[in-house]
Order: structure tokens, then C-alpha cells, then sequence
């Protein structure tokens, strides 16, 4: 094993024992911290970082490593280093402790994405210890707050510091290029597509008063049952080219029938691989915070809720409308935040050079496009012309009982460093040759 793999996993421990927790609405801690840690390394490597901070200790780093083709388009490298928080009391061991046991770093971060963070670290390194470059342009970023919609860190950047990204003309990030074992076929998924967000607010009108008094026109009754009307609402399928991709090829690799009239067959007969797909064949509309009263005697005016809706590729006004219609008219919505649907080519010579180079190291490998049920900063460095791909390689050995998808934002995340190291060097192999 080359020196520099067995590092990885020693960086990402270390970034681990940063405790960057994001609370949301500004409230976050130890980014600064984390960002310092990576620029000292970055320069020690010989490559000058820029450290920018949006608000004070919200820190972004920045660093542009030039390629032997100055005529080839840049490529963009970008992840986060904040994570959401941990309640300790939940997890056998400590979250931001950063340790290393049983063939795993374990931590809060470990998947969600200190472990990008340092496998990306660990091949500049490796560049720098042996003279090599790459041969277009690569832009490396470690952001602040993607845990909370980027403000503070991606699209920060993009709005006040698009020059950093000159030439840039497609990202890599987080959420794909790991393994996916199905019945011996050794999937690795590649996100080029992602599902808009669309939060909503919304909130029901009523006439206040007394609590021990007859009232037809409550507004917490009216909430409730809007609620219960989208909560069962079945959405209905929605099938995007990413989507159909997915399904048709994985269907063809593990041999069983891809009925595109009846896609929910379709997704059972596909097992795990398919469980991937059955967020983003259908919109989502997923109620997630109540707010009502201030008095147990007092009949509220008004009561809200938020809704986490996530919409794919097409025209919103047909959800709105149907959203609109499920709610009710004592109901009004308003936009937290919203988010367009992203997808990048799924047939280019990008999407086939993370193919060549998962297929490198591992011969087996079916390299399938997929669309991420969530969201990721790629939506902000969309803003600049920039198509986003997932693609943070890792190793998933099939036995053992690891959940790999239960890892983000789960209890007792914890990443495999064999795996580590084989996205060490899958990520080397793309970085230097596409």
C-alpha cells in the first residue's frame, strides 16, 4: 500500500475531533477550526489555499491545483466540513472522538463527508510527494454549512467569489460511487441528478377563543386535517431520464424485468438497488414541524407547520396546485426555500471516466447514474454554469452487516477504511486522467 493511503484514515479521525455541529439558522461551531486544519495541510503540500469566512468562524477553503492542459476545462472538487449533531447519549462511543476500531473510523462526519474531506487531502498529497499534476485544472473546496443550505459556505462563494471557480465546468461531491451489493452484482451508483427542495410554511387561519367553548372554526383542527390530507396523499409516479436509466440498467445487470407500468413491482424486484430509487420516483411532501397555541385554555388564532417537500424535474405549479387543493381553503403556504431539481449528462465522457476508474479497481463494477433523494451544494455551484455529479468512492464490502445508507445522520457513524482507501485510489485515478 502506497504511504500516503494508509493516512486517510488517520485525517479522517482528525477531522472528526473538530466537532463542526450545525445547528441551522447560524447557530454552528468549530468550522473555523476544521478549515485552519485543512489549509495548514494544504500548504504544507505546496498548495497556497485562500481561507474565506462569510460571517466570523463560518471559514471556507479554497485552492486551485493547475493542471499540465491550461486549455482544458477546469474540474471542481467541493465538500463539506460541517455535520449535523450528535446526542451522545445515543451512540457507543463518543461522536467526536474521532476513533479508529475494528477496521473503522468512527465518528460523526465519517460518511457524511470527513471521509471525502480526507481522501480528497490524502491524493494532493500523494500528488505533492511525487511531483504530479493533474491534467486540467482542479478547484478543491472544503465549505461551511451545507448541513444548512449552504448561506454560509457554498453559495457564498458562488454569489461573492465566482472567480475562485474560473473555468470550472463540472463538481464532484458527495452521496455516490460506493458499493451496492445485490446478489453478488457489485453496483456503484454515480448521482447525476438531484431532487429540488421546496420547504414550505404553512398555516391555517381560525377564530380564536375560549377552550371550553364550542368552536367551529379552529384553526388547530384545521391544520391537523390538512396534514393527515397530504400525509396520505399517494403521489403519483413521476419518471425522469436518470430514473429510467437506473432502473432499465439495473434491472439488465441483475436479470429480472423492468415493468415501467408498474415501477413499485419494479423496485421490490430489485431489492436493495431498487430501495435507492423509491425516493425519486415520485415527488415528495414529508410535514415535519408543528407550531400551535401558547395556552392550554386558549383557542390560537393560527397554528403552522413545515413541510419538507422535495420535487423533481418538470413543472412545481402541477404540485403546488395539488398541494393547494389537499390543504384546503382556511390553509395559506409560503416558501421557506426553494430549490430547482438538478441533472447533470448521465451519457458524457465525465460520467465515463468515474466509470473507467471504479472499474480500475474494481473489474466487477456496474456503474449506474441515479438521482439523489436529497440535496447537496451542487445546487448552489449550479448557479455558475457548474454540473454536479455525485461521485465520493468507497468501498462497501457486502458482509459484516454494515449499513452504509443508515450512516448519515445516523447513530454510530462510522466509515470502513479499506473502503477509504480504495476511494483514495479511485479518486486519483479520475482526478489526474479525465
Amino acid at each position: 500500500m502506497p504511504a500516503e493511503q494508509s493516512t486517510v484514515a488517520a485525517l479522517c479521525a482528525a477531522l472528526i475531533r473538530f466537532d463542526t455541529s450545525n445547528r441551522g439558522s447560524g447557530d454552528a461551531e468549530g468550522e473555523r477550526e476544521a478549515a485552519e486544519f485543512v489549509a495548514s495541510h494544504l500548504d504544507a503540500d505546496g498548495y497556497p489555499p485562500v481561507l474565506l469566512e462569510s460571517a466570523p468562524r463560518r471559514s471556507n477553503v479554497v485552492v486551485r491545483v493547475p493542471g499540465t492542459d491550461p486549455a482544458a476545462p477546469a474540474l471542481l472538487v467541493h465538500a463539506h466540513l460541517d455535520v449535523v449533531p450528535a446526542d451522545a447519549a445515543s451512540w457507543a462511543f463518543p461522536p467526536f472522538a474521532g476513533e479508529i476500531r475494528d477496521g473503522f473510523v468512527c465518528g460523526r462526519g465519517a460518511v457524511d463527508m470527513k471521509d471525502m474531506c480526507a481522501t480528497v487531502l490524502t491524493v494532493l498529497r500523494g500528488w505533492a510527494r511525487t511531483g504530479r499534476r493533474p491534467r486540467r485544472d482542479v478547484v478543491v473546496a472544503f465549505v461551511a454549512d451545507e448541513e444548512d443550505g449552504g448561506r454560509y459556505g457554498a453559495r457564498w462563494l458562488a454569489a461573492e467569489h465566482p472567480e475562485l471557480f474560473d473555468g470550472c465546468v463540472v463538481g464532484i461531491s458527495e452521496s455516490g460511487g460506493y458499493t451496492a451489493d445485490v446478489d453478488g452484482v457489485r453496483f456503484y451508483p454515480v448521482a447525476t441528478a438531484e431532487r429540488g427542495t421546496m420547504h414550505l410554511r404553512i398555516t391555517a387561519h381560525g377564530r380564536a377563543g375560549h377552550g371550553s367553548r364550542p368552536n367551529d372554526d379552529n384553526a388547530v383542527v384545521s391544520l391537523a386535517e390538512a396534514i393527515a390530507r397530504v400525509a396520505a396523499h399517494r403521489w403519483p409516479v413521476q419518471l425522469t431520464p436518470v430514473v429510467e436509466a437506473f432502473l432499465a440498467r439495473s434491472c439488465a445487470a441483475v436479470g429480472v424485468a423492468y415493468d415501467r407500468d408498474d415501477i413499485d413491482a419494479t423496485l421490490r424486484r430489485l431489492g436493495k438497488i431498487g430501495a435507492m430509487a423509491a425516493a425519486v420516483v415520485r415527488p415528495s411532501v414529508t410535514p415535519t414541524v408543528l407550531r400551535a397555541g401558547y395556552k392550554v385554555n386558549v383557542i390560537p388564532e393560527t397554528a403552522s407547520a413545515e413541510f419538507d417537500t422535495r420535487t423533481l424535474p418538470g413543472d412545481p405549479a402541477v404540485l403546488q396546485a395539488e398541494l393547494d387543493r389537499l390543504l384546503g381553503p382556511r390553509v395559506t403556504r409560503d416558501y421557506l426555500r426553494c430549490d430547482d431539481a438538478l441533472a447533470a449528462p448521465m451519457d458524457s465522457p465525465w460520467f465515463e471516466a468515474m466509470a473507467e476508474a471504479l472499474r480500475a479497481e474494481d473489474p466487477g463494477a456496474v456503474v449506474v447514474p441515479y438521482c439523489m433523494g436529497g440535496g447537496t451544494d451542487a445546487k448552489a455551484f449550479a448557479t455558475l454554469g457548474i454540473d454536479g455529479y455525485g461521485f465520493a468512492p468507497l468501498l462497501i464490502d457486502s458482509d459484516g452487516g454494515y449499513d452504509y445508507r443508515a450512516m448519515a445522520h445516523g447513530v454510530d457513524e462510522r466509515v470502513p477504511i479499506k473502503g477509504l482507501e480504495f476511494g483514495v485510489r479511485v479518486l486519483d485515478r479520475f482526478m489526474s486522467t479525465v
